[in-house]
């Protein structure tokens, strides 16, 4: 039997809900003795409630959840019990700038809303999609990091300061339908915004 064969020989999977996460209490030690079927997505699928995509053991799977559950690096999808396997949803999210106007808002008033206006002014005029929370602006990589970088030291707001971090690591501060804005709505690269001259 060939490859193509055995993948046109394995059942359709549906999926309507998340058992669980490879994170959790009940799931961690579990995954630790069985075998692992990624179903790896990037920012882009994970967004969507309906989706078809392929585990890299060749499952097919028909991926529909209710409006607004989003996926998380690391839910389980399925379960087979008899042969201990479980397909587990690998993202695969951008890193992020953050922006960091915390020390900002501890001067003047005036001042703060000025430089708060700024950057907001020059993330827009980049067409690059943000979430604010609190006094952190969220920012995926949507462009090389090297253009991202040369923006900030261009405009080199006084008291604003920035980093870039694994998209992992943004989620817990946010909530979901944050992070749906955040990674939805970045563009996949190659797609990118241009001004005309």
């Amino acid at each position: 039997m060939t490859d193509t064969e055995s993948k046109a020989a394995k059942l359709l999977i549906r999926i309507d809900s998340v058992l669980g996460n490879a994170s959790d209490g009940v799931w961690a030690p579990r995954l630790d003795t069985v075998v692992i079927d990624e179903c790896v997505l990037d920012q882009w699928e994970a967004q969507k409630s309906r989706l078809r995509c392929f585990s890299s053991a060749g499952s097919e799977l028909a991926i529909a959840l209710d409006r607004g559950v989003q996926l998380r690096d690391g839910d389980v999808l399925a379960w087979d019990e008899v042969r201990q396997v479980a397909i587990v949803a690998r993202i695969m999210l951008s890193d992020v700038m953050v922006v960091d106007v915390a020390d900002v808002m501890t001067g003047p008033d005036e001042a703060a809303m000025q430089t708060c206006i700024e950057v907001g002014h020059a993330l827009g005029n980049q067409h690059w999609p943000a979430v604010v929370k609190g006094t952190n602006v969220y920012v995926p990589l949507t462009v090389d990091r090297t253009v991202m970088e040369s923006v900030m030291k261009t405009h080199a707001f006084e008291g604003v300061t920035y980093a870039f971090i694994h998209g992992e690591e943004v989620i817990p501060y946010l909530a979901p339908h944050e992070t749906r804005r955040l990674f939805g709505a970045a563009e996949r690269p190659g797609l990118g915004h241009g001004h005309a001259n």
